[in-house]
């Protein structure tokens, strides 16, 4: 795709207001306003915080004590866990320069920045004042501030690469907020410390406003993550000379975003459980924090998106493991560790959203309940009879399993091409997985390479993807996709979906699956036929693949795989079906020998973590229409 029909998609797709708030925001890094309008000074601000300290705190059941008591402890031996996963130095330096952050902006860093921003974030921080209010133990305030203390002298404001995102910068003001109010009585909480971190809020919200024009250019969860900072530190610092515009500038674009963003079904627009879950954490933070200051209701509008977003989310979570699909991009980010359950269980999320946007307690378990007690959220338990769905993420449940099919209308940029993609979980297992995202930027092939059809649980045609990749995060020639039919059983659960997906109408092909469910699992038919009538009797090559988890595999027939696991064995049959493949780690350990693919048969749980898997592949080639069918059996107890 040359440049001029690369930017006339893209103007069609993006829309222009989106391309021009880049366009200015690129022009204001290039001439030097930003770096004018946000200068590497220290500003003195000797007001105090309008807030009280934080006196209600919730109840911790003493095993989920045990556990915040033991991550807090890795902190103050400077170890904390990294996107939810293994512990790692917490490295309070990363990032540190004597460069101003424009400069750093327009050169690429020299590695992945998610690495350097995670301990800016200070998750770690909260971690500190969850065990300091679990045990009153003051080892934990005093650890605090002698790491925030290091962590403000080796980045002076606006300078070095912990500056360079506005995000950031808001998340990270969120958090000194949060942990101020936690550690306020605390014996290490000196005028001197807090008298610092007030001046910390202070930097931080002058370094937001300048650059709002790329986050609406981005409209994501940038613009709600630093409209809540801006609302926070209006809020707190009440007695700043700009915090009224503070808290104006933030309310107005929060409301627009929860507005704009997410859809009458409750979809968010980046399409991702991880940035959906982020996205709610935002909603529960600033909406303790209107609560707190007497602020009105949310508006109308907004509260029903809100309350739809939380059925979203709810939809996709499985009650007894609080796990889900790992839809979309998946940057490990959890700006809210206000829990002992691990990174991937969403209930605590749930639960906090539920009680705050549907007045309900969905749970009705203490373990779950945690961080819905630290934004003072209860609600009434009304009993559930049926768990809701998502309109683009439609759950089949069959027996000990639940299948799900991603149908998504897209009306901004997409982050994975995974129409179609099938989730498939059995007993708590997920068997059909997807990929993940393992890392933005790095060494090939790990440069956001997990984002292709090729990768997901889904059929591509002629080795061509789903939409037109332009770049590490763009996507143009946008796959739309719809449901065309249902059944309900007898019981009035959903048994039956068929949807369809146009991304290859440029080879005059149009893609449907049928997904339903059998005694023992589920079929999945997936058929090419030829868009609008179209037909140039060429022979075509569909592909299917399924990434399946490292377990024992044979064949037992010529198109069926049999996998044996820990707890249950299952088998996948490819039907009307040519040649076969498997690959493990980058490497075809089954079918005709190909040369090595790098990122094929691999799976990311969470942010830079990547694990082997099983990729399942079967091609059919010929003429329109092509059909090919996947069985799933499982071992019944």
């Amino acid at each position: 795709m040359n440049l001029f029909e690369k930017s006339v998609k893209a103007v069609r797709e993006l829309g222009l207001p989106k391309l021009v708030y880049f366009g200015l925001y690129q022009a204001g890094l290039r001439t030097g306003h930003y770096r004018r309008i946000t200068p590497s000074t220290q500003e003195p601000f000797h007001g105090t915080p309008a807030l009280q300290p934080m006196e209600s705190l919730p109840q911790i059941s003493e095993n989920h004590q045990r556990q915040a008591l033991a991550a807090a402890d890795a902190i103050c031996l400077g170890k904390y866990g990294l996107f939810g996963a293994d512990l790692t130095d917490l490295d309070l330096t990363a990032g540190a320069s004597p460069r101003h952050w424009t400069e750093l902006e327009q050169q690429p860093p020299e590695y992945d920045l998610k690495y350097t921003w995670e301990p800016g974030r200070f998750g770690w921080a909260i971690a500190l004042a969850r065990a300091s209010a679990i045990s009153g133990d003051p080892v934990y305030a005093s650890d605090f501030w002698d790491k925030t203390q290091q962590f403000l002298v080796a980045h002076p404001p606006n300078l070095g690469r912990q500056w360079q995102s506005a995000q950031e910068v808001a998340i990270r003001l969120m958090a000194l907020v949060f942990c101020d109010r936690v550690f306020a009585l605390a014996p290490s909480s000196s005028p001197h410390n807090r008298q610092r971190l007030w001046q910390a809020v202070a930097e931080h919200a002058q370094r937001i406003p300048p650059t709002l024009m790329y986050a609406r250019a981005q409209n994501n969860n940038h613009l709600i993550s630093e409209a809540a900072g801006l609302y926070t530190a209006g809020h707190y610092l009440a007695g700043h000379p700009q915090a009224s515009k503070w808290r104006q500038v933030g309310w107005r674009w929060l409301n627009w975003a929860f507005q704009h963003q997410i859809d009458a079904f409750g979809t968010y627009v980046q399409h991702s459980v991880n940035y959906h879950r982020v996205m709610l954490q935002l909603a529960l933070f600033t909406d303790h924090l209107r609560r707190l200051v007497g602020d009105p209701d949310w508006p109308e509008a907004t509260q029903v998106k809100l309350a739809e977003a939380t059925r979203w989310l709810w939809a996709l979570t499985d009650p007894e493991t609080g796990k889900t699909p790992n839809l979309g991009a998946n940057d490990g980010a959890y700006i809210f560790p206000l829990t002992s359950l691990e990174q991937n269980d969403f209930r605590p999320v749930v639960d906090a959203a539920a009680k705050a946007f549907l007045k309900q307690d969905i749970y009705q378990q203490p373990e779950c309940s945690e961080m819905a007690g630290w934004f003072d959220l209860t609600a009434p338990a009304i009993p559930i009879s049926r768990q809701p769905q998502a309109a683009d993420m439609l759950r089949i449940e069959s027996g000990h399993g639940r299948a799900f099919i991603h149908t998504a209308h897209y009306t901004d940029r997409p982050s994975h091409a995974d129409q179609l993609h099938v989730d498939l979980w059995w007993r708590g297992v997920n068997v059909a997985q997807d990929p993940g995202t393992f890392q933005y930027s790095g060494p090939a092939p790990w440069d956001n390479s997990l984002v292709s059809a090729r990768l997901h649980n889904t059929l591509t045609l002629d080795g061509q993807d789903q939409m037109t990749r332009v770049g590490r995060f763009l996507w143009l020639d946008w796959a739309q996709a719809q449901v065309l039919a249902h059944e309900i059983d007898e019981v009035g659960q959903l048994a039956r979906v068929t949807a369809e997906h146009d991304g290859y109408k440029k080879l005059g092909a149009l893609v449907q699956r049928t997904l339903h469910k059998t005694d023992d699992g589920w079929q999945v038919i997936d058929q090419v036929l030829p868009y609008e009538g179209h037909s140039d009797n060429l022979p075509h090559q569909a592909c299917i693949t399924w990434l399946l988890p490292d377990w024992q595999w044979h064949l037992s027939s010529a198109n069926t795989l049999q996998l044996n696991g820990p707890e249950f064995a299952f088998s996948i049959e490819i039907q009307t079906v040519e040649k076969i493949f498997l690959f493990r780690s980058g490497h075809c350990v089954l079918g005709v020998k190909q040369s090595a693919i790098p990122n094929w048969g691999w799976h990311s749980p969470t942010y830079g973590k990547i694990h082997p898997a099983l990729m399942f592949a079967a091609t059919l080639q010929g003429k329109l229409p092509l059909t090919i069918q996947s069985t799933w059996r499982f071992d019944l107890p």
